[in-house]
């Protein structure tokens, strides 16, 4: 049903509606990192492959140079907050001992097959200072009892309950709903309830990304984002990745190049939940990787993503209320490539310089009346206090003035996200030569709206919401140089 056809009092029961669908506490201290890292490491850092196919032998892995320190050095120098690890992707072969195969590193030569990847990327994780996370692949091309339904199950949970009891918090589990043949030539059908009762049990915090109920994908590879990123949205969104039959069963590089598709643009507007018999709060995470594929290869060593690109994509996702999962894949020697690891620095170095002086913090700022214990001062802290004006109205004016001219090339905006996503619509202002003029406008903040703007010299600037699900409540407003 169009925006415009509600009936006043209709829209008004689906805006109370809607905002009663709020974050968990895992959702929210997930979006809170905003840009994390993906690693793809395994026997086809090896072979040359994206995809290996089960046949590979456990000889073949043995990185001389492994050094999950340089990994995560690297990984904090971009302002990343977490690394997520490949521990088993397609081909089955694990890069802990599982007790279940000798498919995975014991049957290798690193370190004399008393080698553990998962055990030192995790302490290299704790001693950096960012969160660990991990990706399980469900398709096992190696195991000979995949397809076989529950002794494959039963095989699986064993696997994922030796990751999720050995090393230490895990702030991410991560499926995709990849299902192809297995060795026997027959496919799975994943009981995804038992495996995510297995995590709610062994890791609370964890949040379950793509085919899970915490964080969706955005829908592509290739960095793609939607103008507006709705966080509120139907419950068969859910289930979207979980389809056997529309599942990826093959490397396919047009796939990791694909952008969102035009039917997917709109989420979660008032005109699509209108009819939605149930919602939830399923917010977005755009993954890319750094180089063409995922898994390195020796060829793409100067195919490194350009800075702008990235920058674009940060500012797009971490910016358009989504996170951004970046892959970086080590080499065969255990290694960032020097290329890869130029480019993390140079982007972090960009969002350190161009987000770490907020130029409201100088301003006067003024506000349409506020709601007791919801003042406008609030929005010039980045923590858990907020500002809601005092009238119900879905609307909402805040100026801020400076005493001399500043240069302005970014405004940053944040709703408050434990009230859940309000804002429809907003504009931006600025004084230029003594008049007002709109520098930008959009539909959807939520946890974080990048404006990027052409340099701009101005003495005040005003914040219009315009439209609003019920009283918009904002957490932080940035203006940055």
């Amino acid at each position: 049903m169009p925006h415009s056809a509600l009936d006043p009092l209709l829209q008004a029961q689906l805006d109370r509606r809607l905002v009663q669908v709020v974050p968990s506490p895992r959702q929210l201290a997930l979006q809170e990192m905003g840009f994390y890292a993906f690693v793809h490491f395994t026997i086809n850092t090896f072979t040359d492959r994206e995809w290996g196919d089960g046949t590979e032998s456990p000889a073949l892995f043995n990185p001389a140079r492994f050094d999950a320190d340089q990994w995560v050095a690297a990984i904090r120098a971009a302002g990343m907050k977490a690394l997520i690890l490949t521990c088993k992707h397609h081909d089955g072969f694990c890069l802990w001992p599982s007790r279940h195969t000798r498919h995975s590193v014991a049957a290798s030569p690193w370190r004399g097959g008393q080698g553990d990847v998962v055990a030192e990327v995790a302490a290299a994780c704790r001693r950096g200072g960012i969160a660990f996370g991990i990706y399980l692949s469900p398709w096992d091309r190696h195991e000979p009892c995949y397809g076989s339904g529950k002794p494959y199950d039963d095989f699986f949970i064993a696997q994922l309950t030796e990751l999720l009891t050995g090393y230490g918090e895990i702030c991410s589990v991560w499926f995709d709903g990849a299902c192809g043949e297995g060795p026997n030539g027959k496919k799975q059908y994943y009981d995804w309830e038992r495996y995510y009762q297995t995590i709610r049990t062994l890791q609370p915090n964890a949040c379950i990304h793509v085919c899970g109920p915490d964080i969706r994908w955005c829908g592509n590879e290739a960095g793609d984002t939607r103008e507006a990123e709705w966080s509120v949205v139907p419950r068969r969104t859910a289930d979207t990745e979980k389809i056997a039959a529309a599942s990826q069963q093959q490397d396919d590089a047009a796939f990791r190049l694909r952008t969102i598709r035009a039917q997917d643009r709109d989420l979660g507007s008032r005109a699509l939940l209108a009819d939605e018999p149930v919602l939830i709060w399923y917010p977005a995470e755009v993954n890319t990787s750094i180089r063409p594929g995922w898994f390195w290869h020796a060829a793409e060593d100067e195919q490194i993503r350009p800075l702008e690109k990235l920058i674009d994509i940060y500012e797009k996702s971490v910016g358009g209320n989504a996170t951004f999962l970046l892959n970086i894949p080590p080499t065969s020697e255990g290694l960032f490539h020097p290329n890869d690891v130029a480019r993390l620095q140079q982007l972090g170095d960009y969002i350190r310089a161009s987000y770490s002086s907020n130029q409201a913090e100088e301003a006067a700022l003024t506000a349409d009346p506020a709601a007791p214990g919801h003042a406008a001062d609030n929005l010039l802290t980045d923590d858990d206090s907020c500002y809601q004006p005092m009238q119900e109205t879905g609307q909402a004016t805040l100026t801020l003035r400076w005493q001399t001219p500043h240069i302005i090339r970014r405004v940053v905006l944040k709703e408050q996200l434990r009230f859940s996503q309000r804002v429809e619509a907003f504009a931006v202002d600025a004084r230029i030569s003594g008049r007002w003029q709109q520098i930008a406008s959009g539909t959807v903040i939520g946890h974080q709206r990048i404006l990027p703007l052409l340099p701009l010299e101005t003495t005040a600037l005003r914040i219009r919401i315009l439209d609003a699900r019920v009283s918009p409540i904002l957490r932080f407003i940035g203006v940055y140089a």
